[in-house]
């Protein structure tokens, strides 16, 4: 049974850039002095108080100023301690701005400071970054903000791709999936305390009015990638009238249930794998031959092979078993400039080393090759998830599920079962989802989706912009990987732009 599967829910991870990189040093010794001044010297008793803070700016870069904002721990309770968010921002360099674009990487659990610290260059135009701050926050739970923390690095290897020794899906390998979760639920609250409780998305969204007013804006001007389309929506639902210009690009159906999300995104992950071997079967050096069918069955034979005979690899005598497989191969349809990795992970691979894909998914999980991990993604990850959703841990629901995730991926869902044990033993409770998200009341959202996207397939962002919100507009990028503004083509980043500079839309909606 996969713990893997708390990883492969709702969100996953989304690859930021091509290197994932934190400067550690340098960012804790722009943050972690300010967010203790802060802490000390505030005292925050209304809603008013946190929208009207004044925030110390320092110079942390190039055209790059770094602060820190306070938001309370639970805004349904105002007398919770206040914690910190780590806040940057890119400059314009406009004489008159016009305003600010935050942004959200997506994750959940990715850092929005390292977005914008590390990433400035690649990820807007020069017409956005000449005319908007932009602005990159870590939410809570996150990195550089007040921060989830479960365990250690070599716990954390343990947990993320460890396997049981026993058959997949057997009453022994359930029975040590369900400790190996309950174990690691335990430490993540005994190491975080009340924070854990209080990490959803809503408590998040409202966090962003926050930023908007400590930024000067009179409307929230946002661009959200993946989970952060989620979170966009989640403002826009909270706060419609107080929406500027809005883009959520690769975006998540928010009205959906955790089951629904699964199996949307374990088709998406299918079929960017069939996308990939039509590809690899064209060319030379390709580890397959004959049709993408055989391809397919070649596979799915390799996966069940590593449930009991791993491979080896060169990274000090690590094993590469089903798990860290499976990861490495969901790294790799991310996006098509990643294909030949993964054409160099399977020729590797069926010679017996497993050192590309082990790689492949260290990169995934944010780890370096001395064992340490450059974040606390995968905890966020799983903390937030935890909150905002979750399956039936109901062992008549989970076989029900997984007849269904295996008829939607013959070659993968066998590794998405059981998806109801990851937050079984969560200590807090599943946050009350809204009951809208219509956003009836805001301006025009824009919607941007990709058609062939693996972790937020196409038809969620059809279904946001046509069916769930009140005025929403869609733009198509025809094309594979998860997302678009930014990495796919001039028209794609034109509608974008244009619509955060002068609000214009086409009158047709774009299929790029």
């Amino acid at each position: 049974m996969p713990i893997n599967n708390v990883l492969t829910k709702l969100g996953v991870k989304r690859v930021v850039s091509a290197s994932v990189a934190i400067v550690v040093a340098a960012s804790t010794a722009v943050i972690a002095p300010m967010m203790v001044s802060a802490a000390k010297g505030a005292t925050m008793n209304s809603t008013g108080d946190y929208l009207k803070q004044q925030v110390a700016w320092n110079s942390c870069g190039t055209d790059l100023y770094c602060g820190t904002v306070l938001v309370p721990m639970d805004w349904n309770n105002l007398n919770t301690k206040p914690i910190s968010l780590a806040v940057i921002y890119h400059r314009a360099s406009a004489a008159k701005p016009l305003g600010s674009v935050i942004f959200n990487p997506g994750g959940p659990g990715s850092s929005g400071f390292d977005f914008i610290k590390d990433s400035i260059t690649d990820l807007a135009t020069s017409r956005l970054k000449q005319n908007y701050n932009l602005v990159g926050f870590d939410p809570r739970g996150v990195q550089h903000s007040s921060a989830i923390k479960c365990v250690s690095p070599s716990q954390l290897d343990t947990y993320i791709y460890g396997d049981s020794g026993f058959p997949l899906g057997s009453a022994k390998d359930l029975a040590f999936t369900k400790a190996a979760i309950a174990k690691f639920s335990a430490a993540c609250a005994k190491s975080t305390g009340p924070l854990l409780g209080h990490v959803d998305t809503i408590n998040a969204a409202k966090d962003l009015d926050v930023l908007r007013a400590v930024m000067g804006d009179s409307k929230l001007n946002y661009l959200g990638y993946s989970y952060g389309t989620f979170l966009g929506a989640t403002y826009a639902a909270l706060f419609p009238t107080k929406v500027g210009r809005m883009v959520l690009d690769g975006a998540i159906d928010p009205t959906v249930s955790d089951n629904v999300q699964s199996i949307n995104q374990l088709k998406g992950f299918d079929l960017a794998l069939n996308d990939y071997l039509v590809d690899c079967l064209a060319k030379s050096g390709c580890p397959f031959s004959g049709s993408v069918s055989s391809a397919l069955a070649t596979i799915k034979n390799f996966l069940l092979g590593l449930e009991t005979k791993p491979l080896t690899s060169t990274d000090n005598g690590r094993k590469v078993g089903v798990w860290m497989a499976t990861s490495g191969i969901y790294m790799s349809l991310y996006s098509n400039t990643y294909w030949p990795y993964l054409t160099q992970a399977f020729n590797s691979a069926f010679k017996g080393d497993g050192t590309t894909l082990l790689r492949l998914a260290d990169f995934y999980n944010d780890r370096n090759q001395d064992g340490t991990y450059n974040s606390n993604q995968t905890e966020a990850n799983i903390a937030i998830n935890c909150l905002d959703s979750r399956q039936s841990s109901k062992m008549a629901d989970m076989q029900k599920q997984n007849k269904l995730l295996l008829a939607a991926s013959p070659t993968f869902g066998r590794y998405w079962q059981f998806g109801g044990l990851a937050c079984a033993s969560w200590k807090y409770p599943v946050v009350k989802s809204l009951k809208s998200y219509s956003a009836k009341g805001s301006p025009t959202i824009m919607v941007v989706g990709t058609t062939g996207d693996p972790a937020t397939p196409y038809q969620q962002a059809v279904s946001l912009a046509h069916k769930v919100l009140s005025k929403g507009y869609l733009v198509t990028f025809k094309g594979e990987g998860h997302t678009a503004y930014g990495r796919s083509n001039n028209c794609v980043n034109n509608a974008v732009d244009d619509f955060f500079i002068s609000g214009t839309l086409a009158a047709t909606e774009p299929m790029c």
